[in-house]
C-alpha cells in the first residue's frame, strides 16, 4: 500500500520545523510543554464522551472548522437558491435523457445542492461504516502488542489511550474530509453510495472550481455531472446487492489489516523520550506499516473489479445519454476517466482513511465491455445483468470481453429474465435478509453480501 491508514500518517512538515534548527531555551520548552498539556487536557474534555475507536464529533468539527462558511457556490448565479434551481433543472435534463438508453428506472427522489459543509455532515455516517474496522485493527494492534503483564500494570491507563487513539483517529479523519469535501464534484464521485438513499447530489462550489480551466460552459459541465450522479443513483438504488458489496469489500479489506507487532521493539530503541522529533520520526518510519495479506489482495482485486464495472457503466451509459447534445462531452468525458482512472484527490484521501486505492484501475477495459453487450445485445440484456451478482462479468472476462458476450448470447437464462422482476426479487431478498436475526456466531446471515 502507497498511503498509509489511521495511525500512520506522516508527521506535519510545519510540526517538524518546530523542532529543527536552532534549539530552544529551558524556558521555551516548559512553555511548550504547558501548552501541550493545556490542548491535551482540552481534548480530553472534548473527547469524555465518545465512544468507539473514532471520535467522530471531533472528526466533525476538526473538518467543519477548516471549512469555514463556505456556503456552496453559485455557477456563476448571484443567489445561491439559483444555484439550487440550476442544478435541479440540469438533474431533471440528465434522466429525461437517462431514460431513453437504460432499463433501469430513476433512482433519485431528490436532488440537492451541496456545500462542502453539508457534503461532510451527509456522508459522515457512511465514512463511520468504512473507517471503524480499520481504527479498530489498529488500536488493538497496539494493545495486542503488550505483554500480559504490561497490559495488567497498565489498567485504566490502556482506556485513556484507548480514548487519546479515538481522538487521533478523528483529528486525521477530520483533516482528510475537509480535505475531500473542498475537491470533491458529487456525492458518488468516489465510487461508493456515500451520500443518503435516492438523493442526488453535486456541490456547485467545487464544480465552478473544476470547470475554470476546461473552457467549457459551467451549464455544460452541470449537466453531464449531473448525468453521472443520476446513472450512478440508478444502480445504486435499483440493484440491491451493489451498495452492500461495495461497502462489506471495503469493510473486509479493513479487517485484514495486520500490524508487525514485532517491530514494536525496534521502534521502541529508536525513540529518546526527552526528545520529541524522536518519537515522530519513529513513527514514520515505516516500521509499523500494515502488510497486505493474500485475503486483503483478494478482496481489493474484487472490489477494483466491481467498482471498473460500475464506473464502466455509468460511463457508457452517459456517453449514450447525452450523444451529441453537449458540444464538449468527448472532451469532458475524457477528463473525468482520467482524473477517476488516474487516482486524483478523493483516492488519494480515501486511500489514506482506509488504507487502499479506490480506483478502478480497469474502467476502460469495463467500459468497452458494456459498449460490447449493448452492441450486440441490446440495453434490456446488458442491464439484467446487473439483476444478480451471479450474472456479472468477472475480472476474466474483462480480459477477453468479445468472448464475455459470445457466451453471452448462448444463456437462455438471461433471454427468459424480466429483468425489473428480478430487481425487485432481489431487493425484497435483500430487504428480508437484513430484517432477519444474525444468528450465526461470526454476525453474518448468510446472503451473498456477506461472502463479498
Amino acid at each position: 500500500m502507497s498511503n498509509l491508514p489511521f495511525g500512520f500518517g506522516l508527521p506535519d512538515p510545519d510540526k517538524r520545523g518546530e523542532n529543527e534548527g536552532g534549539g530552544q531555551s529551558g524556558g521555551d520548552a516548559f512553555n511548550q510543554l504547558g501548552q501541550m498539556l493545556s490542548q491535551l487536557g482540552q481534548m480530553l474534555s472534548q473527547a469524555g464522551s465518545s465512544s468507539g475507536p473514532v471520535n467522530y464529533d471531533l472528526a466533525k468539527q476538526i473538518a467543519l472548522q477548516k471549512l469555514g462558511s463556505s456556503a456552496g457556490g453559485q455557477i456563476g448565479f448571484a443567489k445561491s437558491g439559483d444555484s439550487d434551481s440550476a442544478v435541479r433543472d440540469a438533474a431533471r435534463l440528465a434522466e429525461l435523457w437517462l431514460d431513453a438508453v437504460t432499463i433501469l428506472p430513476a433512482g433519485a427522489n431528490t436532488t440537492v445542492a451541496w456545500s462542502p459543509r453539508d457534503w461532510v455532515q451527509k456522508t459522515l455516517p457512511t465514512w463511520q461504516r468504512l473507517c471503524d474496522p480499520v481504527a479498530q485493527q489498529v488500536s488493538g494492534a497496539w494493545v495486542e502488542a503488550l505483554p500480559a503483564e504490561a497490559k495488567q500494570a497498565a489498567g485504566p491507563l490502556l482506556s485513556m489511550v484507548g480514548q487519546m487513539g479515538g481522538m487521533a483517529f478523528g483529528s486525521q479523519l477530520g483533516n482528510a474530509l475537509a480535505q475531500l469535501a473542498s475537491e470533491v464534484l458529487t456525492s458518488t464521485e468516489v465510487g461508493l453510495p456515500l451520500g443518503p438513499d435516492t438523493t442526488s447530489a453535486l456541490l456547485p462550489a467545487n464544480i465552478e472550481k473544476f470547470t475554470e480551466g476546461l473552457e467549457l460552459p459551467n451549464s455544460e459541465v452541470l449537466v453531464f455531472l449531473a448525468a453521472r450522479e443520476a446513472a450512478h443513483q440508478r444502480l445504486f438504488t435499483h440493484v440491491p446487492w451493489l451498495r452492500q458489496r461495495l461497502l462489506a469489500t471495503v469493510e473486509e479489506f479493513a479487517h485484514g489489516i495486520k500490524v508487525d507487532t514485532s517491530a514494536l521493539e525496534q521502534l521502541a530503541g529508536q525513540v529518546d523520550p526527552s526528545n520529541p522529533a524522536s518519537i515522530e520520526e519513529a513513527m514514520s518510519s515505516g516500521l509499523l506499516e500494515p502488510k497486505t495479506t493474500p485475503e486483503q489482495q483478494a478482496a481489493l482485486n474484487r472490489l477494483e473489479t466491481l467498482l471498473a464495472l460500475v464506473e464502466g457503466w455509468v460511463d457508457v451509459v452517459v456517453s449514450d445519454a447525452i450523444g451529441d447534445r453537449l458540444p464538449g462531452a468527448g472532451a469532458l468525458r475524457e477528463t473525468l476517466r482520467r482524473r477517476r482512472a488516474t487516482g486524483g484527490p478523493a483516492e488519494q484521501t480515501f486511500a489514506t482513511l482506509v488504507g487502499l486505492e479506490l480506483r478502478p484501475r480497469r474502467m476502460r477495459a469495463a467500459a468497452s465491455l458494456w459498449k460490447l453487450v449493448g452492441d450486440q445485445h441490446g440495453t434490456e440484456k446488458r442491464d439484467s445483468l446487473w439483476s444478480h451478482p451471479d450474472l456479472m462479468p468477472t475480472a476474466e472476462d474483462l480480459d477477453d470481453p468479445l468472448e464475455f458476450s459470445e457466451r453471452l448470447g448462448e444463456q437462455s437464462q438471461i433471454d427468459d429474465l424480466d429483468p425489473i422482476a428480478e430487481l425487485e426479487r432481489t431487493e425484497q431478498d435483500e430487504k428480508s435478509a437484513k430484517d432477519a436475526p444474525k444468528d450465526d456466531a461470526d454476525g453474518t446471515d448468510g446472503t451473498d453480501e456477506d461472502k463479498a
